[in-house]
């Protein structure tokens, strides 16, 4: 994958949704979780500073490589240019999906031997 690549990524982080621009995103090496490398935040010559994104780069700050568990994640998108990295509301209402576990070669029961 080309460096000129650039992913939107939206995840669910303590009620909230997050959006973060990185250019390398993988299934990664942790079953269950999406990896993030090389974020990519805008680089403003303004005095106007977005709260959200200072959050979110201070967050991430000194950060490599991340892994987000895959049910957090909500949408990965390909984009032509990075945009401003920013933290919502989660409009998903007061129901919370019941956590279940993944089948694996192991616990699938129809993958007896």
């Amino acid at each position: 994958m080309a460096s000129s690549h650039i992913f939107k990524v939206q995840f669910v982080r303590e009620g909230k949704v997050w959006e973060v621009y990185a250019r390398k995103v993988t299934h990664g090496s942790l079953f269950g979780f999406i990896e993030l490398e090389e974020f990519v935040f805008g680089e403003r010559s303004t005095v106007v500073v977005d709260p959200a994104e200072e959050r979110i780069k201070n967050e991430f700050e000194g950060v490599k490589r991340t892994w987000l568990p895959m049910h957090a994640v909500l949408r990965v998108d390909e984009v032509k240019k990075s945009g401003v990295a920013k933290i919502s509301a989660y409009e998903g209402g007061n129901v919370t999906a019941f956590p279940v576990p993944v089948p694996t070669p192991l616990t699938d029961p129809g993958n007896r031997r």
